[in-house]
């Protein structure tokens, strides 16, 4: 996909990878609306600099926990921009505690964001993607839906379930030129990760990350971005983690 001139939609846009992938978007001389629960620092600055590239930037205020959020976010994002090209859902947060140590409530609200989400974002967008045979979607998921851990279950099972999502969709639009893929970050320096310990920093660098070194949330949007532009993958999911994944213990 060429993206001089598309509509780019990303949820969690206004921080971290999310905010990370709608600049490296924009560009290429796209068009992006960063959604986003609060107006704060980060979104403000995220805007500038995408506006500074000489490209519209516009912020949305939605919470993708709730199914009406992400329909009124599509609305916003088409009504100030026009039709969506490229969606990538990067909105979520961790989710810690063990089986007994979360709620209902917890587990409930993983799915929400983190599964729910897409299902409602992905009925809203697909639509006029399939009218203009042309659309790409980015699902982000996490090296812990992939290897197991013994502190936070909702999270990996969630993130586990979002790369089948892709496969899921990506089979039923394949013919409507519509590709969505996944991609599974490790550990990035970003907010999410920013209360490891000492300790457990010093752990992933020395000992689970073979190439000892934490990802930047720009490495990821660069893989992001190839996967938009790419028209000849989809239905797949990269892992982007610095070798974490491949180890065996």
């Amino acid at each position: 996909m060429y993206l001089d001139g598309k509509v780019c939609l990303i949820t969690g846009g206004t921080r971290g990878i999310g905010a990370a992938a709608a600049i490296a978007l924009a560009r290429k001389g796209a068009a992006v609306a960063i959604a986003g629960r609060t107006p704060d620092d980060d979104a403000t600055q995220t805007q500038r600099t995408i506006e500074g590239l000489g490209r519209r930037c516009e912020l949305i205020l939605a919470d993708f926990a709730k199914p009406a959020d992400a329909k009124r976010c599509v609305d916003e994002t088409r009504k100030r921009l026009g039709e969506i090209d490229v969606l990538v859902h990067s909105a979520g947060g961790p989710v810690n505690g063990r089986l007994f140590e979360i709620t209902p409530e917890i587990w409930n609200a993983a799915f929400d964001i983190h599964v729910h989400a897409i299902f409602h974002l992905c009925r809203e967008v697909i639509p006029a993607m399939q009218k203009k045979k042309e659309g790409a979607i980015i699902l982000i998921s996490s090296t812990a839906g992939i290897r197991a851990l013994p502190t936070n279950i909702a999270y990996q099972v969630v993130k586990g379930a979002v790369p089948h999502f892709a496969r899921a969709l990506a089979r039923e639009f394949a013919d409507d030129n519509i590709r969505i893929n996944c991609v599974a970050p490790g550990v990035v320096r970003t907010r999410f990760h920013a209360n490891m310990t000492e300790q457990q920093k010093k752990l992933n660098l020395e000992h689970r990350i073979p190439l000892h070194r934490e990802g930047k949330p720009e490495q990821v949007a660069t893989l992001i971005t190839e996967l938009v532009e790419n028209d000849y993958i989809t239905g797949e999911s990269f892992t982007i983690d610095g070798g974490l994944t491949m180890r065996i213990a």
